[in-house]
């Protein structure tokens, strides 16, 4: 009688407690204890649960901890502080009461009557400077209507989540440092394949996505021998870790040496003990100083020996990668180009020719044509874009394809956003414009959105809902959208006003970049 008693009392743990009482708030009990979240139609959503310990005081800077437990019944209706940042980024909104050090939770959106549904977990960007759960173009609740339970988490930031020193690596048992913002994003896996099953996921089906650094996250969550079963699908938009001017993973060497710098010429400070007791305020201070308007110093993630053992190129180069069906793409405009009055745009097209590539520049010409003052001003937003970011994404896409067995496709996001202003070219196809369309968050911009939007908006939640489900986008009332494939010309997805899978017509322009960069 008591094996029976013990019996359905696991069982009645393991139904989620969200489904419980249509009329009260829904209520689901995680490792350290019971939440309280609270319902948004058809969706439950439970904020700010942690994850991990606080890493304020000696563990800042070391891995995540886990979390503390709790008695009673925790509130998760709130968003839990975003982490330690300044404001980097103009165009992100926030609804948490940060920036704080104590930042390291997640958000679960699920159908009230969620049963192992398929798993996304976001991961968003802003450069491993800025960012932050609490935007509304990144709420989960409308995605999760697609039928899959989405989860996103906060990760530290800038100095807090990437700074390196000796005696860090001497204190780790791994001889490693700096990458603890990306051990974050690898404990929430944890945490999910822990705890994601009372909330009516499946931890059999999860998928991880991200946008730019994110983006560049999800590149090297599929590249970390810590990743490995935390996850089985991967959709990244616009970035990866494998060449990139703006956010390089460098060694753990050249990392030691630039944050030793700053650790002395901004806080004269050498010991870690005194760089942990520095305030929070203080240290994002220092990190952030700038000289002729540009920062001094740079924290983003490197090649620590550990989380990553090799750089993420010579991972997938390897093979040994985590290799999952991948789902990768990026913007038309991901960096406008500003022409210049003094110099006429073939001009300025000839002249970054070569400057760039010297006795190549013709060859840029070519794939980079400048026949026109119009055709130069598309061709150098071209460039722009694929120095920024599309190229390194592009290699990532055939680093997959050439060493993974699993499915891959590509995608392009097209749609011009709509101007308030009602300018007839639109906004552009600018970087992060694609966020809103998936989570479904057109109205949290103030924009004259048209019925193609919305539409594109259903067609990409569908698409990437199906992907996180199957490992295939395609489904019913769906443009059809082939694998990335040599024998069909290497099609790419256009996501706009009328999708459409097209061969790629400018794999000639990756090809020459890689000759040169991809080196």
């Amino acid at each position: 009688m008591l094996n029976l008693v013990r019996s359905l009392m696991l069982l009645a743990a393991l139904v989620p407690l969200a489904s419980r009482g249509a009329t009260s708030a829904p209520q689901v009990k995680v490792e350290s204890g019971i939440v309280e979240g609270k319902p948004e139609g058809t969706v439950n959503a439970f904020l700010g649960i942690p994850y991990a310990a606080p890493p304020v005081g000696d563990l800042r800077w070391r891995p995540p901890a886990p979390p503390a437990k709790w008695t009673g019944v925790r509130p998760a209706t709130e968003f839990g502080p975003r982490c330690m940042q300044g404001r980097i980024y103009s165009d992100m909104v926030f609804r948490d009461s940060g920036p704080s050090e104590d930042c390291l939770s997640v958000n679960v959106w699920a159908p009230d009557d969620a049963k192992r549904l398929p798993v996304m977990v976001w991961i968003y960007g802003g450069g491993f400077l800025a960012g932050g759960t609490s935007e509304p173009r990144q709420d989960g609740q409308n995605l999760a209507k697609q039928g899959v339970v989405v989860v996103s988490m906060n990760y530290r930031l800038g100095v807090f989540g990437f700074f390196t020193h000796p005696e860090l690596v001497a204190e780790s048992d791994k001889k490693a440092a700096g990458n603890y913002g990306l051990l974050d994003q690898t404990a929430a896996l944890q945490w999910v394949q822990r705890n994601i099953a009372t909330f009516g996921g499946d931890p059999g089906n999860v998928t991880i996505f991200g946008e730019s650094a994110g983006s560049f996250s999800v590149s090297a969550q599929m590249a970390s021998p810590l990743g490995r079963g935390l996850f089985h699908k991967a959709i990244g938009e616009s970035g990866a870790a494998f060449y990139s001017h703006d956010l390089p993973f460098k060694t753990l060497k050249e990392r030691e040496l630039a944050d030793a710098k700053f650790a002395e010429s901004t806080l004269g400070l050498k010991a870690l003990v005194a760089l942990r007791a520095v305030s929070a305020d203080k240290l994002l201070e220092a990190s952030l100083k700038e000289e002729d308007g540009k920062r001094v110093f740079d924290f983003r993630p490197d090649v620590d020996g550990y989380f990553l053992p090799e750089s993420i190129p010579a991972i997938f180069a390897h093979g040994a990668q985590n290799d999952v069906p991948l789902l990768a793409g990026w913007n038309r405009d991901e960096e406008h180009f500003s022409v210049g009055k003094e110099k006429p745009p073939a001009a300025s097209a000839r002249e970054t020719a070569e400057k760039e590539f010297g006795a190549r520049a013709s060859e840029f010409l070519k794939v980079y044509p400048a026949s026109s003052e119009a055709e130069a001003v598309r061709s150098l937003t071209d460039f722009a874009g694929d120095r920024f970011i599309a190229f390194s994404t592009w290699k990532w896409i055939e680093a997959q394809k050439t060493s993974g067995k699993q499915a891959v496709y590509r995608y392009r996001f097209d749609l011009s956003l709509p101007s308030a202003e009602n300018k007839p070219e639109g906004l552009g196809a600018y970087h992060s414009a694609e966020i809103e369309y998936v989570f479904g968050q057109l109205d949290s911009k103030a924009l004259p959105f048209r019925a193609e939007d919305r539409k594109l908006s259903e067609q990409m939640q569908k698409y990437w809902s199906n992907f996180a489900r199957s490992g295939d986008p395609n489904g019913p009332g769906l443009p059809k959208w082939p694998t990335y494939e040599a024998r069909s010309g290497w099609p790419v997805m256009h996501l706009s006003a009328a999708s459409k899978a097209e061969e790629d017509v400018i794999r000639d322009r990756y090809l020459f970049l890689d000759t040169v960069w991809g080196k």
